[in-house]
């Protein structure tokens, strides 16, 4: 239950950023460049991943596998990096006090999201946890 909650808030928080009530600023460019690397990281994790290993929700799904190759060399949840890159690209679009607050919001979130898919996987596999203490979270090299 605590799974779709946090996937519904996510997007919930998602659709009201993307409602269109700014106009776009001189950011234009560079929203759109965090948008498109952000989008470019998700679709190599979707790449890496495969199809029937991917879950939208932070629940471990039956028979799924560790992914520790491609994008998730890196950093240890690509799809969470993208969705916070891609919606900060709406921030620099858009970069009115209600996008930067349901920003933190999100942020939130996702952060929630990905503490408990950690603590899951924790239980689930233990060879995560020597994964877990070579790739950082969100941020190569730093977080």
């Amino acid at each position: 239950m605590k799974s779709k909650i946090l996937v519904f808030l996510q997007f919930f928080i998602i659709f009201l950023m993307i409602l269109p009530l700014g106009m776009p600023t001189k950011f234009f460019y560079e929203g759109l460049g965090v948008m498109a690397v952000g989008g470019l990281i998700g679709l190599l994790a979707i790449k890496e991943h495969g199809s029937g290993n991917f879950n939208i929700r932070p629940d471990i799904k039956e028979g799924c596998s560790l992914v520790t190759t491609g994008i998730y060399a890196y950093v240890r949840h690509p799809m969470y990096l993208s969705v916070l890159l891609m919606m900060f690209g709406f921030v620099l679009l858009y970069p009115l006090y209600y996008e930067i607050v349901l920003y933190l919001f999100l942020i939130i979130v996702i952060v929630s999201k990905m503490l408990y898919e950690e603590r899951l996987w924790s239980c689930h596999d233990e060879k995560y946890l020597k994964y877990k203490r070579r790739v950082k979270r969100l941020i190569p090299f730093l977080f």
